[in-house]
């Protein structure tokens, strides 16, 4: 049975956020702007994304 997958794409730069979102940022895979990764759909995945929906943008 194959993972269900999520695209996030790094939209805008983390510098000046605050740590703990630059290191969900790093945590998701991205490091430049515009990089679109695809990751597995899982509880901690996605929090990491809802924690920094103002920088990323996800595709199902």
């Amino acid at each position: 049975m194959a993972e269900k997958k999520i695209k996030v794409t790094l939209v805008k730069s983390p510098i000046g956020c605050k740590k703990a979102h630059r290191a969900s940022v790093r945590g998701l895979g991205l490091r430049r702007l515009n990089q679109t990764i695809e990751v597995i759909d899982t509880p901690e995945n996605r929090g990491m994304i809802n924690a920094v929906f103002y920088l990323v943008r996800a595709e199902g």
